[in-house]
């Protein structure tokens, strides 16, 4: 009996010992909120809406698929029946390997004409190529996803995708706008990511296209003042009514730009995004701020 009672004292105290450890890392280090991703439904704020999680290399892909549907002028079910195929396919990871020669966000393979390796695993190219297979199934938007997403990808298991559409489908609405304030995102306090304007921009043509951003604006294009100045480390996008993609609400084109930005925070070094009066800040997540352009517009700042 008393070897016992020794025994669970002291396991006692390794645990105890080790929870005093994690804790202090956690102080030490700040890092009391997870890394990651969260896009939560409308109603979650009452404790009854659905929860998705993911890294923040799953939400940039995420964002990036969504970006290449809308620009296309696609709906938004395009969008979810494309996640949805992602999760299933690669899990919203750009992976460098597959059954036989498939590759990247939804596993397509050089060898029967979907591109390049490198082309493949250019996450703009690769949703563009599913994109425009799926734009040429008749009556996609009407058909169950896992029939959409089967004429498509030709699948040896075309049922998987089925239970991945409620997550598809909570993601789309984030992320075409129609869902604000849905996608929050905690990027590592510290990145090796060199914030720079010009990438930023370059980033959101390479999504959205070349109309993101007018041709009038290019002295800002930049980063740069009218002079030359050095660069301010704020990007301005306009959000006009008719970028939205398929109708013309620019309310859910600013947020749809917004929450691309936010799920890009980590790859382009963002450390705000500020859209219609609510400010996204990294680690700290959306809050009211209260002030609105006079024109509509996604501001983001980058980590000085």
């Amino acid at each position: 009996m008393g070897r016992s009672r020794l025994f669970r004292v002291v396991s006692a105290l390794v645990v105890l010992a080790a929870l005093a450890g994690y804790l202090m890392v956690q102080y030490i280090t700040g890092r009391t909120v997870a890394e990651g991703c969260t896009v939560t439904s409308a109603d979650g704020s009452s404790g009854k809406g659905r929860t998705y999680r993911m890294s923040t290399e799953q939400a940039s892909n995420a964002a990036t698929i969504s970006a290449v549907g809308t620009a296309r002028g696609l709906p938004e079910r395009a969008v979810t029946i494309a996640l949805a195929t992602a999760l299933q396919e690669s899990g919203l990871r750009n992976i460098e390997h597959g059954d036989r020669d498939s590759l990247g966000l939804f596993q397509q393979r050089p060898s029967q004409g979907w591109g390049t390796e490198e082309q493949i695993l250019d996450p703009v190219y690769s949703a563009g190529e599913f994109y425009r297979h799926l734009a040429k199934v008749p009556g996609y938007s009407r058909l169950p996803l896992t029939v959409a997403a089967q004429r498509v990808q030709r699948s040896g298991f075309p049922q998987a995708y089925a239970k991945h559409e409620p997550d598809a489908a909570l993601l789309s609405a984030a992320l075409t706008g129609r869902s604000p304030t849905s996608l929050n995102c905690t990027p590592p306090r510290t990145t090796a990511v060199k914030a720079d304007p010009a990438t930023v921009r370059a980033e959101l043509v390479r999504a959205f296209g070349k109309d993101v951003l007018p041709a009038q604006e290019s002295s800002a294009e930049d980063g740069k003042g009218a002079a030359g100045a050095p660069a301010t480390g704020v990007v301005s996008i306009p959000v006009r009514a008719a970028d939205a993609a398929g109708d013309d609400d620019a309310a859910r084109r600013g947020w749809e730009l917004a929450h691309w930005a936010v799920a890009q925070s980590e790859k382009l070094g963002l450390q705000e995004v500020a859209y219609a009066g609510r400010v996204w800040e990294a680690g700290v997540g959306w809050r009211t701020d209260g002030k609105e352009s006079a024109t509509p517009q996604v501001r983001l700042r980058l980590v000085h």
